[in-house]
């Protein structure tokens, strides 16, 4: 009988080799940083609410006002300052009521915050401060006041409270003044840093109410004539060192809000301008702006 012959047994594929294992002490990828959340952008009430945290800061980094704008104020007014009744609502430290009390002027400061008040009374016991709002002035219909002022703090009320506020206190003929100091947009290294600023600080305040606080006035619907409100842009500097600029900035609103969340802007800021400034002294540019509107008379 014949013998069929032997097959080769089925050879099945094989796995492929698993990868040796990288030795203990070898190295090893590193997982990539996970995205960090940006900062929430702080709310106008927690804005308005942190400068009584850094009211010391805000006395001795802020910026004052120029010479040019007490004489813009009565020029506006039609009357000298000397003399005159003034209430300065919003008054912060005293940056702006100081230098009207030292024109002549009789000034009484309104104040809400209470660190900040109590640093107007440290640094000028003689002023006056009442701790109130603009939308609520402690005084009678007529108190007869010659100028009411707003300086850097008119966009902290609300236009149809404080404005009809302001005008029941003033006497006929009297004056709203309303004024900002802006970072100057036609010097450029000024609008590049509020630029970076916009850019690192979520929902960063971009100075409006200066600009629209003209049409605010027009635009708000009160028993009597229209308000007819009168501007003025001055321009000015100062020089400072660095560390009191960085101060400055770190007494803006915004940056107060965000508290530590703040820093790595203010470091950032502090990097370039060693860069821009390598004396170690800042040119600080501004564009101020005044708005005035005076109450008819009778």
């Amino acid at each position: 009988m014949a013998h069929e012959p032997q097959r080769e047994p089925e050879r099945l594929p094989q796995p492929e080799p698993l990868p040796e294992p990288l030795p203990e002490s070898g190295p090893h990828p590193q997982p990539l940083p996970l995205p960090q959340p940006l900062p929430q952008p702080p709310t106008h009430e927690a804005r308005a609410r942190a400068f009584d945290t850094v009211a010391a800061q805000y006395a001795t980094a802020r910026p004052g006002y120029p010479p040019s704008l007490h004489d813009a104020v009565e020029e506006l007014a039609g009357r000298p300052l000397a003399g005159a009744r003034v209430l300065d609502v919003g008054a912060g430290t005293g940056l702006a009521t100081a230098p009207l009390a030292a024109r002549g002027a009789r000034v009484t400061a309104v104040e809400p915050g209470a660190a900040m008040a109590a640093e107007l009374h440290r640094a000028h016991p003689a002023l006056p401060v009442v701790r109130a709002r603009g939308e609520a002035l402690p005084f009678p219909d007529g108190a007869g006041f010659d100028l009411v002022t707003y300086a850097q703090a008119w966009h902290w009320t609300d236009p149809a409270r404080s404005v009809p506020e302001a005008l029941r206190v003033l006497r006929p003929g009297g004056t709203l003044a309303l004024w900002w100091n802006v970072p100057d947009p036609d010097v450029p290294w000024q609008a590049a840093q509020e630029a970076r600023l916009a850019r690192r600080l979520p929902g960063y305040h971009r100075h409006n109410a200066a600009v629209t606080a003209p049409d605010v006035l027009t635009a708000l619907a009160l028993p009597g004539p229209p308000l007819r409100p009168a501007t003025r842009l001055l321009h000015w500097t100062r020089r400072v060192p660095l560390p009191t600029h960085l101060a400055m900035l770190g007494s803006r609103s915004h940056c107060a809000a965000l508290g530590p969340e703040a820093a790595p802007a203010l470091a950032a800021e502090d990097a370039v301008l060693r860069e821009v400034f390598p004396d170690g002294v800042v040119e600080e540019a501004y564009a101020l702006h005044l708005t005035a509107v005076r109450r008819a008379d009778g």
